[in-house]
């Protein structure tokens, strides 16, 4: 079976709805679509290749799948449990790689998953992290924010002046809410609208984890713990509908969201 071959299979799987990857592969791939999948191999001769994708499959996904960066930008991070807090101290998969981090649900052990979407829906750029990273700290790596121009929009998170200043000077604008010590701190009327409007990023999110199945506590190794995240991310730049915004420009680069 070739690489392409174990690609689709992992893309496909991150788009059929099914929970367990060994029952997708075992009763559809091995019954159903057999003519599309000519020189199928055993499960666990599945799982071996796997590994071997992970980098086609993340090119394929800078290459190909993402979209392109219109001006105005969403930054937000996920959490990706790996098991339940009670198991933290008994977990050995992730071990030494996973950490414990805080998010607005609470204490979890796993990774962050970064990313940035235009108002298309269409991801731009994403990053994996230890759990204990801050939001902020994907920001400041030029390869996370290369092709972003324009606003940035993310939450209370992401505020800090230094960071500011160096998007600044880069040609992104960082748009956050305001903590309620901010005092004087002006905002423009479209930068508010934009700030409403960034739960987009947050149905991206969602359908991530509850559609494409990013997350889950099965893992047997780290490895196919990336080709899991790769082959959900690619299966959601592949969905035909996202979640969107209407922005429509106006005189004087004003805004106007529907």
């Amino acid at each position: 079976m070739s690489k392409a071959e174990v690609m689709l299979i992992m893309i496909l799987f991150h788009t059929s709805g099914y929970r367990c990857f060994k029952h997708f592969y075992l009763e559809k791939v091995c019954k159903h679509l057999r003519h599309l999948f000519p020189k199928v191999v055993s499960y666990n001769r599945l799982v071996e290749l796997e590994r071997d994708v992970a980098v086609p499959l993340t090119l394929f996904i800078k290459k190909v799948l993402l979209g392109k960066c219109t001006g105005i930008s969403f930054v937000d991070s996920t959490p990706l449990r790996v098991c339940k807090n009670q198991r933290i101290h008994i977990h050995k998969v992730f071990k030494g790689i996973a950490q414990r981090g805080k998010c607005s649900m609470g204490w979890f052990f796993g990774f962050k998953l970064h990313l940035i979407c235009n108002e298309k829906g269409e991801l731009l750029n994403f990053m994996i992290t230890p759990g204990d990273v801050d939001d902020r700290k994907p920001l400041e790596y030029q390869a996370f924010v290369e092709f972003i121009h324009g606003k940035l929009v993310g939450d209370k998170g992401y505020i800090s002046k230094n960071l500011f200043q160096r998007l600044f000077v880069d040609g992104i604008q960082l748009i956050t809410k305001l903590k309620s010590n901010m005092k004087g701190a002006l905002m423009s009327v479209s930068d508010r609208l934009l700030l409403r409007k960034r739960a987009i990023i947050e149905t991206v999110n969602d359908e991530l984890k509850n559609i494409a199945q990013v997350e889950h506590s099965r893992h047997r190794c780290f490895d196919n713990f990336i080709v899991n995240l790769l082959g959900a991310i690619a299966a959601y730049c592949l969905f035909p509908k996202k979640p969107c915004i209407n922005v429509q420009r106006t005189i004087g680069i004003q805004l106007t969201l529907f």
